[in-house]
């Protein structure tokens, strides 16, 4: 079946699709998927900073830059690779962690 307002699952998707549109950068699966790789990120970066553990000894200010943009960065291509993990994992939050 096609998507349009009469086959989206709610009225928000369907008919209202234009004036909810720029909710979807916040309540997506998209989203959900940016959020949870920046909180995956945010608290590796503390355990970093602040539990002195050796195993992440050796982390540069470079490194955590490049932590970042992966969530500053974080693509479509990128949701699209957390879905293929998904996919064999059957968990959405190990395919984020993957």
């Amino acid at each position: 079946m096609n998507l349009s307002a009469l086959t989206a699952v709610s009225p928000i998707d369907g008919r209202y699709h234009a004036k909810t549109e720029p909710l979807a950068d916040y309540f997506s699966e998209y989203a959900l998927m940016r959020y949870r790789v920046k909180v995956e990120i945010l608290y590796f970066i503390a355990l970093h900073s602040r539990a002195q553990l050796p195993q992440l000894e050796g982390l540069t200010d470079a490194d955590i830059a490049g932590l970042r943009r992966i969530y500053t960065d974080f693509s479509i291509a990128d949701a699209e690779h957390i879905k293929e993990i998904e996919s064999v994992t059957n968990h959405d939050v190990k395919a984020v962690e993957y």
